[in-house]
């Protein structure tokens, strides 16, 4: 019998890549999400049936927090079509790297793995009839995630379905290096696109003007509080002229994993002695990133909650050797004793590992499955400036000194999502504004940049750092003596990963 009702069901059967990893719904495991432009129509006509046929929930704010996803899927697949334009719904269907993690038996997730890449032909096919509006800018910066997908190939596998499957690949490939030259050049949704996916996916209004003015003050803010910190490194230079000397101060390739797990081990005895988060268990790993996804150069792989007890992944993109000498310095700049550690409290605890355990504890089965992504970027960002706040490394102003500067980037990345998709902002521009208002240049700078045009709504970090900022003002005004950070944090951390729209609940509740 089937655990989810089927308003549920038939959101999940709708983003059954995130489904399968972040929740933790692995009957999907072997599967391939009918991605063409028949199986979403057929998908959305089963959610609108389960819709209107299904009850309300009796929790308010669980009503509102999956009705809120129902209308995201509505816009993001029905009204923008997003599966015809951008690749990574298709490549997060395909992707075989979430059967790395030991969520089950090894031989059952080979079993799976086997069974997926199966499907890869006839989802490979699909995807190269239903992408009809691609952009040369999106299959330019997804061609190097789309070639390292045989990566996740391992295991006892039949050679006939591997040959299929790398024949198949074969062929993506060569559509997308082909789209990447011969595409049209406009990657913009336009305003009314962007605006529409943003606001439905996070239940609220969105004025992306005001939005953009907001994005403005928090990039003065932080320009400020980066000149504070680079003050007490050098007081007679430009802040950031101190910062691009301080991240050249980093750990060669080989070296990058061992500084993050050493970083790891300081947040989460950090968290724990401050009390900060309600849950502070589990077990954080911390190693190479699998090659479908060396487009992010840190991310989480947190055990998911629809899973037994696990061990979660802190992966790690560490520049490649083959790499030219600059681009791969640019790139170890990331990782420099400056950045790291705050790239780690973002990645692990108080950020996405903490948050991760907190999902699992969520008391119903709609905020254990759905999850906003600005509210989980949201609070992983908000944890590097409260670890700020509460003394990480004060005698260190480095440690300030990076969550200033990641945050000078993910305030550019907002900016630049608005002007690629509103404002006609090239890929060149934007690294240019990349390299101008932060400490970021070359390769990363172009990353950066890139990024933009298949993950247009990637200015969800600040946003959603900017609104959890704003709900802990109107806690501590409303809650008065009885407020404390750990009292807010739980309350929350309840909700799961709340549409921005909803987060009010918290402060209801709390």
């Amino acid at each position: 019998m089937d655990d989810l009702i089927p308003r549920l069901r038939a959101v999940c059967d709708l983003d059954v890549a995130e489904m399968r990893e972040f929740s933790g719904r692995h009957e999907y495991d072997g599967t391939i999400q009918d991605l063409s432009r028949d199986g979403v129509t057929a998908g959305l006509a089963r959610l609108a049936e389960a819709s209107a046929a299904g009850d309300r929930l009796a929790d308010p704010h669980d009503e509102a927090h999956l009705a809120t996803f129902e209308n995201a899927v509505r816009v993001s697949l029905g009204d923008l079509e997003l599966h015809r334009r951008n690749p990574m719904p298709h490549i997060a269907a395909l992707d075989l790297a979430c059967y790395d993690r030991e969520y089950a038996p090894e031989q059952e997730r080979d079993r799976a793995r086997n069974a997926h890449l199966a499907g890869w032909p006839r989802a490979i096919e699909a995807a190269i009839d239903t992408l009809d509006r691609l952009s040369a800018p999106v299959a330019a910066a997804l061609a190097d995630g789309i070639r390292g997908l045989p990566a996740g190939i391992r295991g006892p596998v039949d050679e006939r379905v591997t040959g299929d499957a790398l024949a198949a690949h074969a062929r993506l490939v060569a559509f997308i290096e082909r789209t990447a030259a011969e595409g049209g050049p406009d990657a913009a949704l336009g305003t009314a696109g962007l605006s529409a996916l943003m606001s439905s996916a996070e239940g609220m209004p969105l004025d992306l003007g005001r939005l953009g003015e907001r994005a403005d003050a928090e990039r003065d803010r932080l320009t400020a509080r980066l000149a504070e910190s680079c003050a007490r490194v050098d007081p007679g230079r430009a802040p950031l002229e101190v910062a691009r000397e301080l991240v050249r101060d980093h750990p060669d390739a080989g070296e990058v994993i061992p500084a993050a797990e050493h970083w790891t081990r300081l947040a989460i005895a950090f968290t724990r002695g401050r009390d900060l988060v309600p849950y502070q268990d589990g077990e954080c790993r911390v190693g190479l990133a699998p090659e479908s996804r060396r487009w992010a150069m840190a991310m989480m792989s947190p055990a998911a909650p629809g899973e037994p007890e696990g061990p979660s992944w802190y992966h790690i993109t560490p520049p490649e050797d083959s790499w030219p000498e600059q681009d791969r310095e640019e790139w170890l700049e990331v990782f420099s004793e400056t950045t790291l550690p705050g790239i780690t409290v973002h990645e692990v605890a108080p950020g996405h590992f903490s948050h991760g355990r907190a999902i699992r504890r969520a008391p119903t089965e709609v905020r254990r499955t759905l999850h906003s992504a600005a509210f989980v970027e949201g609070w992983a960002h908000y944890a590097e400036e409260l670890c700020v706040e509460e003394g990480f490394c004060a005698d260190d102003p480095r440690f300030a000194i990076g969550v200033w500067l990641e945050a000078l980037v993910r305030v550019t990345r907002l900016a630049c999502a608005i002007g690629v998709h509103t404002a006609g902002m090239t890929v060149a521009e934007g690294a240019r504004r990349f390299e101008a208002d932060t400490h970021l240049a070359g390769a990363a700078a172009l990353s950066e940049a890139r990024r933009a045009t298949f993950d247009p709504t990637y200015g969800r970090y600040t946003w959603g750092k900017l609104e959890i900022m704003a709900l802990r003002e109107r806690a501590r005004k409303q809650w008065g003596t009885a407020f404390s950070l750990r009292r807010f944090h739980s309350a929350l951390l309840a909700l799961g990963s709340p549409p921005l729209g909803l987060l009010g609940a918290a402060i209801e509740r709390g």
